[in-house]
């Protein structure tokens, strides 16, 4: 007898009007890892292939996806990403996060900074700078390498192989310092401990004089695009001392992983902090 081979249920996209079925399609693609094909999507949806079309054509006409030069691939595009980054920026949330900071900053000392990955850069979601009068001043929108910023590495450490070429192929791996690391081999090696040690660190990788540790903030079963970093100039924190800085910095994270999650949970919910935190 012929085995009847299992066939996994098409995924739904659903909406009561075009607009909303868009934006569902777009959910769909958001949460994958990898690009995607008309092909792949027919599949997965049950769209017919010429709707399917359409639909991303309007798409990428709009910013929101683009094709890679093979014609058949999609991947987020500016737009889309752009979106989400002012989400993160502006979100209810980050009142709350701001003051996890502040008490982060009391508690170790030094400038400390939430961070995503948008693209192949870091932004800095939010950051409370240090007292102390030496000091490298970033304001929360700015940017930094991925491949030698602690938390551009620890992000980068939870992606796939075959996702982490896909970005890196598109950002040359530039010399800042002597200590950047250049060579794709040795961060591979690199995203490996910080994956298996749950921290990452920039010694002067970036910046000269500037010292960098940074975790993740847990996402649940989602993985995450958060983290949480402490930096400062060399002569007051060493690679020795930073890393006796990670349980503060784990705690702060929990902390900011709880108030996303509620916010997730909650998104008709204002957060009370938010009149009082200063603008990003």
């Amino acid at each position: 007898m012929e085995r009847i081979r299992d066939v996994e249920p098409a995924v739904g996209v659903n909406g009561d009007t075009p607009t909303m079925r868009l934006f569902a399609l777009l959910e769909l693609i958001a949460t994958k890892d990898q690009f995607v094909s008309l092909h792949g999507l027919v599949e997965e949806t049950g769209i017919p292939k010429p709707t399917l079309h359409r639909m991303l054509q309007q798409l990428e006409a709009s910013g929101l996806l683009f094709r890679q030069a093979d014609g058949r691939h999609y991947g987020t595009g500016t737009r889309l990403r752009r979106l989400a980054e002012n989400l993160l920026l502006n979100s209810t949330q980050h009142g709350a996060r701001h003051a996890v900071l502040r008490h982060l900053v009391d508690e170790v000392g030094e400038s400390c900074n939430v961070t995503a990955l948008s693209g192949n850069e870091v932004v800095y979601l939010d950051r409370v700078e240090t007292p102390e009068p030496l000091r490298f001043y970033l304001r929360p929108g700015s940017r930094v390498p991925v491949h030698c910023s602690a938390s551009g590495k620890m992000i980068l450490s939870q992606l796939g192989p075959s996702q982490r070429r896909k970005l890196l192929a598109h950002a040359p791996l530039k010399q800042y310092t002597r200590n950047t690391i250049t060579d794709l081999g040795l961060l591979e090696e690199e995203l490996k401990r910080s994956r298996r040690d749950g921290f990452a660190m920039d010694d002067e990788e970036f910046l000269p004089g500037l010292i960098c540790v940074a975790v993740l903030v847990p996402g649940g079963t989602a993985r995450s695009n958060l983290c949480v970093a402490v930096q400062a100039p060399v002569m007051r924190l060493t690679t020795d001392k930073a890393l006796q800085l990670l349980p503060a910095l784990q705690r702060a994270a929990a902390a900011i992983g709880g108030i996303e999650a509620e916010g997730a949970a909650e998104p008709g919910r204002q957060n009370p902090d938010v009149a009082d935190s200063p603008a990003s």
